[in-house]
């Protein structure tokens, strides 16, 4: 597949998440009946974040970047692949009325969601903008704060996504990432797999490739955690980890 076609296995399948509900995860098999509140526990949201806005809530992340993100009042904050919008509201509790959120998310049933859910639950200073995250629908220079929560693994040119967020960014400022990335080759044969593009696993890349992908585009880095049983957890003892890191200009 070439990444125009890549882009359509991943847009059809949060189309159907968006509209139908449903797991990311490959074939629904690797998640098994866990519910969305239940996987977000695992990854670290409490139990005050998963009650927040629960319509928004729908288990796609591998990890919480809104929990060491250092968010403060009258931060600008950007989402890059904001889904239902369950960690943009969150940041929006931290940044507050003098603060504001960006999402930004490729599909368009996930923006219609996400903007139903702000009015629902009185989110006024949350905006969701349609676009992709490799050519980001945002001015330069003009966000304090980036999140993303298992979204860059499904962009095929991540170079670009990088440079794309070291473009938006403000002086000093700083990227927080939750991702999916291999610890070593996946077989040929899962490399174009579709369950497993859409499922955070086929699109991802080494972790040196992805940490020099950063570093190419100007960004420092600090890993913060990583999380190697969420491959127990969710994706069948696969050779890969959800991966928290701090980027900053």
């Amino acid at each position: 597949m070439d990444a125009n076609e890549k882009k359509e296995v991943i847009k059809k399948k949060y189309q159907d998440i968006a509209v139908f509900g449903g797991s990311c995860c490959p074939g629904g098999s690797c998640c098994g009946e866990t519910s969305p509140v239940d996987l977000s526990k695992s990854l670290g949201y409490s139990e005050s974040d998963v009650q927040a806005v629960p319509d928004a809530n729908l288990g796609l992340g591998c990890g919480n970047p809104t929990a060491f993100a250092d968010l403060k009042p009258g931060d600008i904050v950007l989402d890059l692949g904001s889904g239902a919008g369950f960690d943009c509201f969150l940041a929006a509790q931290k940044v507050g009325s003098s603060g504001k959120v960006i999402g930004v998310d490729m599909t368009l049933e996930m923006i219609e969601k996400a903007q139903a859910n702000a009015q629902k639950y009185g989110y006024s200073n949350v905006e969701f903008r349609h676009g992709d995250i490799e050519a980001l629908p945002v001015e330069d220079s003009s966000v304090d704060i980036i999140i993303s929560n298992c979204v860059i693994n499904l962009a095929p040119n991540k170079e670009k996504v990088f440079r794309e967020a070291f473009r938006v960014l403000k002086p000093e400022g700083r990227m927080y990432i939750s991702d999916m990335v291999l610890l070593e080759d996946l077989p040929e044969e899962l490399k174009d797999d579709t369950g497993l593009l859409a499922g955070c696993i086929a699109g991802a890349v080494l972790k040196e490739e992805y940490l020099k992908f950063l570093k190419k585009a100007g960004f420092s880095i600090e890993i913060l955690n990583e999380d190697l049983d969420i491959s127990k957890r969710q994706y069948g003892d696969l050779p890969v980890e959800s991966l928290k890191l701090k980027a900053w200009v």
